[in-house]
């Protein structure tokens, strides 16, 4: 992929759009992942990009250590997706930050991969916030063939680490969003 920084604002914008619509009576609705609620998948979210403004920035897990755990929503969740998204965009837009080295837990791997896998979860769970809370599930056809590029290399590994269901079963003609999602072990 040519520019994975990009990328991965761009479905910080898209999974935004969702985000705003989330009500807070809804923040109990069951998600696509089963472990989380609406508002755990999003509090997820926003502790995702935290830990990859930190963690692209260079920190390791034990810098970070335990200030990112429990709420990061706060009283205002859009705001603090706000804040969080500018922040993880900026660390992976920093000069050199792709090529540098990233602590991540199954690392250290370059920025880039660990923005490739950020860009993943955004995305994808922009998704599933959307399927629980009843907005439009479709995904931008762009970022939907960049995600591919990043899953497919790499989709027996991701589906090996635990972070996504099982392969879910689809028509060989399917389209690509529901071939990524299938993938991802989602119902597209």
């Amino acid at each position: 992929m040519t520019d994975i920084a990009a990328r991965h604002r761009d479905a910080l914008g898209a999974t935004r759009r969702v985000v705003a619509g989330v009500g807070r009576d809804q923040w109990s609705e069951p998600t696509p992942c089963a472990e989380w609620n609406v508002g755990e998948l999003l509090n997820h979210i926003v502790a995702g990009n935290w830990w990859a403004a930190e963690l692209g920035r260079g920190a390791t897990i034990e810098q970070v250590g335990s200030k990112l755990d429990g709420d990061q929503l706060g009283d205002d969740a859009l705001g603090s997706y706000d804040r969080s998204a500018e922040a993880a965009a900026a660390a992976f837009e920093a000069p050199g930050a792709l090529d540098a080295p990233c602590a991540v837990s199954y690392g250290p791997v370059p920025g880039s991969v660990y923005a490739g896998h950020r860009f993943i979860d955004v995305l994808i769970h922009g998704w599933d916030l959307a399927a629980a809370t009843g907005q439009d599930r479709t995904l931008d056809p762009t970022l939907v063939e960049a995600c591919w590029e990043v899953v497919q290399p790499q989709a027996e590994l991701l589906q090996g680490s635990g972070a996504f269901a099982h392969e879910v079963s689809i028509s060989p003609d399917s389209d690509p969003q529901t071939r990524l999602l299938a993938v991802l072990g989602r119902h597209g």
